[in-house]
């Protein structure tokens, strides 16, 4: 299990990933769940993925692979929207289908593997998606501007109630982050390292991209402080008189 967020704000773009991989209470190992794409000037791309990670690494790496033809760049570098980005993941994904599907299936596997692909490409808007196991997707909008991926469900009720698309780009890292921590409190299949990327509308660039473990004084103190927060909240709250 893994739990990815990604936010579409007016003023750019935040997405978070956890590491952890559970096969079994005793193959827990962590992997980076976020691959960036990067050219000066022209793309910034950042996709995070949940599900089998055989699957989702095969992706990523269909994306980097270089064409034959040495003139060419990789897939992913040929695009000239993000919608066509995200169109070539998909394919990607379906390419990995045909090849492995039957034979995990005769495993008794199922073929799982869902990203979250945010970024802009010159000349357009920050966008991003949400492709799904079949290779197709939907985009996030000024009703919905956030998708998330894997363990959802734990870091959802924070997001809904604080994130619109005006919040501001620090804001929107705050939330993720809570909305991390309560993930992780509530599902040992989630942990860190966890991989944040910061986008800045028309810079073209990742902005931030760190990784962040216990230790992180930030990452501890927002921990800390929404812990006690709710509590305190909590307390405040009158009882039922029932």
């Amino acid at each position: 299990m893994t739990y990815c967020v990604g936010l579409l704000v007016d003023t750019g773009l935040v997405l978070l990933s956890d590491s952890r991989t559970n096969a079994g209470v005793d193959q827990i190992n962590t992997f980076r769940k976020m691959a960036t794409f990067q050219r000066s000037n022209d793309r910034v791309l950042v996709l995070l993925s949940a599900g089998n990670l055989a699957i989702t690494q095969a992706v990523v790496n269909l994306l980097h692979e270089v064409p034959d033809d040495p003139e060419q760049p990789a897939r992913i570098f040929r695009v000239k929207n993000m919608f066509s980005a995200a169109r070539v993941v998909g394919d990607a994904l379906r390419e990995i289908h045909e090849r492995d599907a039957e034979m995990l299936k005769e495993q008794g596997h199922e073929f799982n593997a869902t990203f979250i692909l945010g970024g802009q490409i010159y000349g357009e808007e920050p966008r991003l998606f949400h492709i799904y196991s079949a290779g197709n997707f939907i985009e996030s909008s000024v009703d919905t501007p956030y998708f998330q991926i894997g363990e959802s469900k734990y870091g959802k009720p924070i997001i809904d109630r604080v994130i619109s698309r005006s919040s501001s780009l620090a804001q929107a890292a705050k939330c993720v982050l809570v909305s991390m921590d309560s993930t992780i409190r509530s599902n040992l299949s989630v942990g860190p390292p966890l991989d944040l990327a910061i986008i800045r509308r028309d810079e073209i660039k990742l902005a931030t991209h760190i990784s962040i473990d216990n230790e992180n004084e930030y990452y501890k103190m927002i921990r800390t402080r929404w812990g006690y927060a709710l509590q305190e909240v909590f307390a405040e709250l009158p009882n039922p008189n029932w």
